[in-house]
């Protein structure tokens, strides 16, 4: 029983860590949004989000360097599961600020938020110790 809850453990570290990092982007891309009304290319923007979750992932590494998970097995499937689940919460999120008639960004989308969570997964799948 004390090994499962370990992992249950490890798994929320990592993603909660991945979590406030979305929360973080998602504010500061809020705060930017009214200046970039004009539609953007959505490959463009794809590409920005994916470097945006690596250099949130680098950023996340000065302040959590080593991983939450030690098990390799695990931290593997943490890099499948992570980025899905924040996803999904952000895409939820985003449906609800949309009921609500507030102002979306392409992270309030499943996609735009699964390429920023998964760069920033890999980043920290690669190089938390």
């Amino acid at each position: 029983m004390e090994f499962f809850f370990e992992i249950f453990l490890q798994f929320f570290g990592e993603l909660i860590v991945q979590v406030l990092a979305e929360i973080l982007a998602d504010f500061g891309l809020r705060a930017m949004a009214d200046p970039l009304r004009k539609p953007r290319s959505p490959v463009l923007s794809t590409v920005g989000y994916a470097l945006w979750g690596a250099i949130a992932g680098a950023i996340s590494l000065f302040l959590f360097p080593a991983s939450a998970i030690r098990n390799p097995v695990f931290r593997a499937i943490n890099l499948a599961v992570t980025p899905l689940a924040i996803a999904a919460v952000m895409a939820l999120l985003g449906k609800a600020r949309n009921k609500r008639g507030r102002l979306l960004v392409r992270l309030d989308r499943f996609g735009y938020a699964y390429v920023f969570a998964l760069f920033m997964a890999v980043v920290r799948f690669i190089w938390a110790s």
